[in-house]
């Protein structure tokens, strides 16, 4: 256990009590995400009658939510983090490049090994130069805003997170955001998501960049120390509703967007019911050690275990047929499969991302941009 404490534990110190539960989210993030690419894996073995159909799609739309909160807790620490800090703009992006691309940069070197050893599964073009302008496409995270495919599928999402990142300082500092009042900025973030949200409606775009604004409101209120009733059962409450308000049966550009603003909501209050009271049930259950756990190491386990997945699909079709099974062999297989894809995640977190990306437990401080929220962004 100290070993693990020592590789795994990121936690701040101090009385930063909503870092654990932000690392238990990031946890449960990761895992609605596997659940999307594991439905993929074992379609060809969930029996096509209506029921079994059903519960797979619904899992894998509900599944796809665990990005939307990657990214409104990526508002949160990010917007914190330059409220309440001064940093140059070159120094903070310098810190995000950081973060983000040695990890990257691993993940995807093997997916450029394998498309060579695998030419039939490679996505690279055969041409050359086409083949090079993909590739600098894909280190440029340029996939996901841009309708360029991906080479590491999930990576689209970066594309978003680094477009945040670029953006955010400008508009803090084009409108003052520091020398304004928190409802000014509150009244100003509304404005920017019912615009975006309208915009994307009539026209469609990137909807999900929304999350990072609520991300930014969350923080703000989270200074504010507003406070709310029912805090035992608010947290649970509003994940719920947030996972199932994406079944709703509304299509097209516009229900894209009252989904994705109803989705946002819902995580802003899951998130909010976390980080006002740790000491609740749900806060609790979240701030579960080895779900932390998950959350600290959920980069190295994003970009690669889809990658883990499809090789074990391949290993599967070898060597087993299991269409006897059908339905049962979806619940039994879960646990294992989930088992199996997050050794080679430890095995990125503790060699790459952990040495690279992140500083030694010890040196981690606590920053505080208002008595109420503390954290530290890496």
């Amino acid at each position: 256990m100290s070993w693990l404490y020592q590789k795994f534990e990121l936690s701040r110190g101090g009385d930063a009590h909503n870092v654990k539960s932000m690392e238990g989210l990031r946890g449960l993030a990761v895992f609605l995400v596997f659940l999307v690419h594991y439905v993929t894996l074992v379609n060809p073995w969930i029996s096509q009658e209506p029921t079994a159909a059903l519960i797979a799609r619904t899992i894998h739309t509900i599944g796809n939510t665990g990005v939307d909160l990657f990214f409104v807790l990526s508002g949160y620490l990010i917007y914190g983090s330059l409220l309440s800090n001064n940093p140059s703009f070159l120094k903070f992006i310098f810190r995000r490049i950081k973060r983000i691309y040695p990890t990257f940069c691993a993940v995807f070197a093997i997916y450029v090994f394998l498309s060579i050893i695998f030419p039939t599964e490679s996505k690279i073009p055969a041409n050359t130069v086409a083949a090079a302008i993909y590739l600098i496409q894909n280190l440029l995270l340029l996939p996901g805003l841009f309708q360029i495919e991906p080479l590491i599928t999930v990576a689209w999402s970066l594309s978003y997170e680094m477009f945040y990142y670029l953006v955010i300082p400008f508009v803090m500092e084009i409108f003052r955001l520091k020398n304004r009042s928190s409802s000014w900025r509150i009244t100003f973030f509304l404005s920017l998501i019912l615009l975006d949200a309208v915009y994307c409606a009539i026209y469609g775009g990137p909807i999900r960049l929304i999350m990072f604004i609520f991300g930014i409101i969350l923080y703000e209120f989270m200074c504010r120390k507003f406070t709310f009733g029912f805090q035992e059962l608010f947290g649970p409450l509003t994940l719920i509703f947030g996972l199932y308000s994406t079944l709703l049966p509304i299509n097209g550009t516009g229900g894209s967007a009252i989904k994705t603003v109803i989705l946002g909501i819902s995580f802003y209050l899951l998130c909010f019911a976390c980080f006002q009271n740790h000491a609740t049930w749900f806060a609790r259950k979240i701030s579960w050690t080895p779900l932390r756990w998950l959350g600290n190491m959920s980069y190295s386990y994003y970009l690669l275990h889809g990658l883990t997945l499809k090789a074990i699909g391949l290993i599967i079709m070898k060597i087993i047929s299991i269409r006897n099974f059908e339905n049962i062999f979806f619940w039994t297989a879960m646990p294992l499969i989930f088992a199996i894809t997050v050794i080679p995640s430890m095995l990125l977190f503790l060699l790459v991302e952990r040495p690279f990306s992140l500083r030694p437990l010890n040196s981690y401080k606590v920053e505080t941009g208002c008595k109420k929220v503390i954290f530290s962004v890496q």
